[in-house]
């Protein structure tokens, strides 16, 4: 008769890291809805040539946003 085998421990749940500046894990497309939208309406407005100038302070602000959740842009 064999001796009783103890059953093996469960492994341990691996949980994924979480980033301190984002702790929701937000994707990046929903990360900063507010400058992501001003942005676009931006280059809406104007044409390639001009968005590229005009909406440049737009741009800074929804990169500084991404980064404040950890992206890198």
């Amino acid at each position: 008769m064999p001796a009783p085998t103890t059953p093996a421990p469960a492994p341990a749940e691996q949980t994924k890291p979480v980033n301190p500046l984002n702790p929701k894990g937000l994707k990046p497309c929903c990360a900063c809805p507010v400058t992501k939208s001003a942005r676009d309406d931006c280059f809406i407005k104007y044409n390639s040539d001009e968005a590229a100038v005009k909406c440049a302070d737009l741009i800074d602000q929804h990169k500084a946003c991404m980064r404040g959740y950890g992206f890198k842009v």
